[in-house]
This record gives structure tokens, C-alpha cells and sequence, in this order.
């Protein structure tokens, strides 16, 4: 089994001030700006990875487990209309 990794290069082009944070926050993390850009573009594709295929069957039982009133919006708008008329 092959365990070797190709890496790639990747440029990205900041303005000064970004760059001098990045340098900063590597710097007190103790890792080089390269190491620091590899953790923070993990966490991004980590973060960027959304529901899981359970959590979205979770989120349509969930909302299939109401009983909200439905039907045409038309009747829908117009009950609405009449309660807001019966108000005192």
C-alpha cells in the first residue's frame, strides 16, 4: 500500500495587514504560517461540510411531527384577515 502524499502549492495573495495577522497569530501559536493556513483551511472544510444525510432526515422528521394548519394559502390568508377583523 502506498502511503506517499503528493502535495500541492497553493498561492493566495493578501493585503499587508491580513498577512501581518496571520503572521501574529501563527507566531503566538508557536507554528509557521504555512502550518497555521493548513489548520484554519481544515477547520473551514470542517466547519463548510454541512448536515450530515442523518441530520437532515432528523430535521424532516422533526418537522413532519407537527400538526400545523395547512390548505390552499388563499383560504389560509383569509382566516388570518378575519381574525385580525374580529379583534376588539
Amino acid at each position: 500500500m502506498n502511503t506517499h502524499r503528493v502535495t500541492k502549492r497553493l498561492q493566495v495573495l493578501l493585503e499587508d495587514d491580513e498577512l501581518a495577522d496571520i503572521q501574529r497569530a501563527a507566531r503566538e501559536r508557536r507554528q509557521s504560517v504555512a502550518a497555521w493556513v493548513r489548520a484554519a483551511l481544515r477547520r473551514a472544510r470542517t466547519e463548510d461540510a454541512g448536515a450530515t444525510s442523518a441530520d437532515k432526515l432528523g430535521a424532516l422528521h422533526a418537522a413532519t411531527a407537527h400538526d400545523f394548519p395547512t390548505g390552499p394559502i388563499e383560504l389560509l390568508l383569509d382566516e388570518i384577515a378575519q381574525g385580525y377583523r374580529s379583534e376588539p
